[in-house]
């Protein structure tokens, strides 16, 4: 819990440094997505936490917020391929995005731990003089639990 109140006060001065408040519906959108870490959730999905502790709030302020926090490099934006926008906790010192797995069958997301592309990335910018900012990963397949039902 200690890093989430370390990230909501880094963020909370990153705001103020900007003229922005930590208002209560931000910090409650930073806190559903803090504790949903490993669920890429999308806006609406983040509605719907929220609005449990924060009925007043209104799906436009979710969609302001979580794009201020993408502005401010706490959230990045997921393209599934599936036509929804989906978010997640930048972390510290990742110099990339992580690579993903996702479960044709189910949509499940699942986060590969470790850079894989080191060495390529190095290859690349070797052999074609090009500095690689960033890259992101998919591979597309079964998940362990939709394997086992169809077998």
């Amino acid at each position: 819990m200690s890093g989430n109140l370390n990230k909501i006060n880094e963020l909370k001065e990153n705001l103020k440094n900007k003229g922005y408040k930590l208002t209560p519906q931000r910090r409650a959108i930073l806190n559903s997505i803090m504790n949903s870490e490993d669920r890429h959730l999308t806006a609406e999905e983040i509605y719907d936490l929220v609005k449990v502790d924060c009925p007043e709030i209104g799906l436009a302020t979710v969609y302001r917020t979580v794009q201020l926090l993408e502005e401010l490099g706490v959230v990045s934006k997921l393209d599934l391929d599936d036509g929804c926008s989906r978010y997640e906790l930048v972390m510290e010192g990742e110099a990339h995005q992580h690579h993903h797995l996702i479960c044709n069958g189910c949509g499940k997301v699942i986060e590969v731990e470790g850079d894989l592309l080191d060495e390529l990335e190095k290859n690349i910018e070797k052999n074609y003089s090009f500095k690689i900012l960033d890259h992101s990963l998919k591979f597309y397949g079964i998940c362990e639990e939709c394997k086992r039902e169809n077998d």
